[in-house]
């Protein structure tokens, strides 16, 4: 019955264009019937299309979270590089001015015992280095050579209570000698009398004397000067010039007369100089 009414309906409507105001009543009832029906597909496409879209919005967020955590760090690195290129310029620039050879190493380690301030530096004897070698930094005496290895040294600071410098103060000449305390950012000047010429600020450089560190090296600022009228000597302190907590990179000395190559020698060549000394 439906087959032979479609029939019908349809020899009608192709006979007779009356039929066409029905259809168009008809579709005022039937047109929401069709989005009824639709709905459900159409709200399952949508929520598909919500997820794929917050999955992809969140790996792309992830992945923008890391890379700027990549970048990040990669800055935190160039500051450093940028400090490290700071200091090595400072270096070079005080090489120039002092006249010597030098070789800039690099910390390895620093020795953590009570009243021992010993560091241990990445140049050895392959590098040419040999013990009472002065060292110093941008700013001034750093200590000496103080034990060398094939791939390292001990650098002995100037603030080793078993360390002493001899010191002349830059203003009137006055000489005298210098001693580690113990602590990094004080020096003792015991050997001087209450009547010395000498006063808070005067700038104190390496002698000459004992034949380690050459002449006009800066060691160190007075920073206190107590007379003491019932003993012989005053009680007098000073600021090392030099980093001594703060550096990276030092500069190992060698005086004009020395020249010695700044690159690893091989072993047989270390060898072979050796037997001909």
């Amino acid at each position: 019955m439906a087959v032979v009414l479609s029939l019908a309906l349809l020899v009608t409507e192709h006979t007779n264009l009356k039929l066409g105001g029905i259809r168009t009543t008809l579709s005022i009832f039937v047109d929401p019937i069709k989005y009824l029906v639709s709905l459900p597909n159409t709200i399952v496409e949508q929520i598909t299309d919500s997820a794929t879209t917050y999955r992809a919005l969140k790996a792309e967020n992830d992945s923008l979270r890391e890379e700027q955590l990549i970048h990040q760090t990669r800055l935190l690195k160039f500051a450093a590089l940028e400090k490290e290129n700071i200091r090595l310029r400072a270096l070079l620039e005080n090489s120039f001015k002092l006249g010597e050879q030098v070789l800039v190493a690099e910390l390895l380690s620093v020795n953590m015992a009570p009243y021992e301030h010993i560091l241990v530096v990445n140049k050895g004897t392959r590098f040419g280095v040999h013990p009472q070698q002065p060292v110093l930094d941008a700013n001034g005496v750093v200590g000496q050579v103080f034990r060398a290895l094939p791939f390292s040294s001990e650098i002995m600071l100037i603030t080793d209570p078993n360390h002493a410098i001899p010191v002349q103060v830059n203003r009137n000449g006055l000489l005298t000698i210098a001693v580690g305390s113990g602590q990094l950012n004080r020096l003792i000047l015991p050997f001087l009398p209450s009547n010395a010429d000498i006063r808070p600020g005067d700038l104190l450089i390496t002698s000459g004397l004992g034949g380690t560190f050459p002449q006009g090296y800066p060691v160190a600022v007075v920073d206190e000067f107590t007379a003491q009228p019932n003993k012989a000597f005053a009680t007098i302190t000073a600021t090392p010039k030099a980093l001594l907590d703060r550096n990276r990179e030092l500069m190992i000395v060698w005086s004009k007369s020395v020249p010695v190559p700044l690159i690893a020698k091989p072993e047989n060549q270390e060898s072979t100089s050796d037997a001909v000394k």
